[in-house]
């Protein structure tokens, strides 16, 4: 059933990067990537004992005359710590480049650029507990800090809701998300950190009346590209390792069961 789930969730996702690359790119690149750790958190799943999760992503970056795309799908698979459930989650963000758009620079300080960013978040999850069916749109100004490669810094808005376990859909109060994204090259090692952070304010009370707590969530890459190795074109295989730090997991309570995580994982990815 999971191979099932998993091969129609990409072909799925692979259609609507399919329809991304149609558009006029200036560049693009598309990966699928395996990543896997055995110490994953679910907020009240197991008293917060530690999950393992195979997770295979999908993801397209392209850049054009306005500024760039950005989108993933992850589907992670659980195990039986987790009821062996299989999770659905697609992001999609879309930055307005105002120096591209408008001709003008947009430079002062460490700033190389300013921009706007809307995008979307979507999950869906199978576990017999909650059973999320979040739905999210987002929309910010971004400003491009000039580094080696890029680095990113956005001041989202959020609007989020959700429908687990076949609840009516509950649409929390709006709140704010301080939002990085990085990849930024070590030196000609070969070696490039990437990662992206999220600081989330709360968002009011839960679909149970309860309340919501400010959310850290950081999440940390150091690749390597081992293409030569194998006489592929550079850029096209890469292996690391990463560390997910993820505080007030989905805004629960500070220090209940699951809600807290720090977990190392390894990565392998192949670009297309």
């Amino acid at each position: 059933m999971k191979l099932k789930v998993l091969v129609k969730s990409l072909a799925v996702a692979a259609l609507g990067v399919a329809g991304l690359q149609a558009q006029a790119a200036d560049w693009s690149d598309t990966s699928i990537s395996y990543w896997y750790g055995t110490s994953f958190k679910e907020p009240y799943v197991a008293k917060g004992a530690d999950i393992a999760k195979n997770i295979v992503s999908l993801k397209h970056v392209s850049g054009d005359k306005y500024g760039s795309n950005f989108f993933n799908v992850d589907m992670l698979m659980s195990n039986s710590v987790d009821s062996g459930a299989t999770e659905t989650y697609m992001v999609y963000r879309r930055l307005f480049d105002f120096g591209k758009i408008s001709g003008k620079k947009f430079e002062f300080g460490p700033v190389r650029g300013l921009g706007g960013t809307l995008g979307f978040d979507l999950n869906t999850k199978n576990d017999p507990g909650y059973g999320s069916r979040k739905r999210m749109f987002v929309f910010g100004p971004t400003f491009m800090i000039d580094v080696p490669g890029f680095l990113d810094v956005s001041l989202l808005l959020l609007s989020e809701s959700n429908a687990p376990g076949g609840i009516p859909r509950y649409s929390y109060k709006n709140h704010a998300d301080l939002s990085l994204a990085w990849g930024i090259p070590i030196g000609s090692t070969g070696l490039v950190y990437e990662g992206f952070g999220d600081f989330i304010a709360p968002k009011g009370t839960n679909e149970f009346g309860g309340p919501t707590y400010a959310e850290t969530h950081l999440y940390n890459t150091i690749m390597y590209d081992v293409s030569s190795s194998v006489g592929a074109a550079k850029n096209t295989f890469k292996v690391g390792v990463g560390y997910e730090y993820w505080h007030n997991k989905f805004g629960n309570s500070s220090g209940a069961p699951g809600t807290f995580a720090h977990t190392p994982f390894v990565r392998a990815e192949y670009h297309f």
